[in-house]
């Protein structure tokens, strides 16, 4: 049986870059989705692991340079495959590569992805996600070894695969994206992801020779030199999940590491960067 969410509303001043310090803070919690709204963001909790003192340990809320307010509310058991079904429309990236539901009929495009989010990251809509297949529709994949960090529904990893990557690790640390990627792994046939719950602390062994993250600017900033480290020499690091303001800011921190930028592409003000490692 489904169960029930509370959504918190949060209106955060200024926006940037305070929604992403507060992601990075309630994502310590047991938050399971965020969505970014015009003037804060959307936050979402099982309703049997809320409390009245959540929040309480959220720093930025005490932090005198931001002002933040919120609401919340509770949100019905929804059947998702029929909330997707109603509000999912498939979309296409240059031509190349679809991104559908289930219930959408198959293209004919080179890569079509099949996937079924429900409250995960990662449909293609948002611009970081959609900025990111371009990137990886441009990159030669054959034979690489492939990391994708805070992978959501898994469609980066899936798609790196199907561009001929021969191993490909998807994490994230939210239990909802994990369970959701696995599904989606399965769905498009793409036996070589190997899909895994947690953060930058799982990485270990051999080296990557491509790195996707697509995640917010500080938890990027924190985790670079833990990428730099697994990054292969003349490997490609892809960023994303940033403003357009957040280039030099990233670049800052990946240069002592021996990574420098190439080039990005913007949509909206989000960006996805392409950096190599000399």
């Amino acid at each position: 049986m489904a169960e029930a969410y509370i959504e918190y509303t949060f209106h955060v001043k200024p926006l940037q870059p305070g929604v992403d310090i507060l992601i990075a803070q309630l994502g310590e919690l047991d938050f399971e989705s965020f969505s970014e709204t015009h003037d804060g963001l959307q936050a979402y909790i099982l309703e049997a692991q809320d409390k009245d003192d959540l929040l309480e340990d959220i720093q930025i809320l005490k932090n005198l340079e931001f002002t933040i307010s919120h609401t919340k509310s509770r949100i019905e058991p929804i059947n998702w495959n029929a909330e997707w079904e109603q509000n999912f429309e498939p979309i296409e990236v240059d031509g190349k590569c679809a991104v559908r539901a289930p219930f959408h009929p198959k293209t004919d495009v080179q890569y079509d992805i099949v996937i079924e989010p429900k409250m995960s990251f990662g449909t293609g809509h948002h611009a970081t996600t959609h900025l990111m297949i371009k990137h990886l529709l441009k990159l030669n994949l054959q034979k690489k070894k492939v990391l994708d960090m805070g992978c959501g529904t898994g469609i980066l990893a899936i798609l790196a695969a199907m561009r001929g990557a021969k191993a490909v690790d998807a994490i994230d640390n939210d239990r909802w994206c994990y369970e959701n990627a696995l599904e989606n792994v399965e769905r498009n046939g793409t036996s070589q992801v190997t899909v895994k719950h947690g953060d930058a602390t799982l990485l270990g062994g051999t080296g990557y020779d491509v790195i996707i993250a697509n995640i917010n600017r500080n938890i990027l900033m924190a985790d670079i030199p833990t990428y730099a480290n697994y990054l292969n020499e003349t490997g490609i690091l892809l960023l994303s999940g940033f403003y357009t303001e957040d280039i030099p800011a990233l670049t800052e921190v990946c240069n002592p590491q021996g990574i420098n930028f190439i080039m990005n592409f913007e949509k909206n003000n989000w960006v996805a960067c392409k950096f190599v490692k000399n």
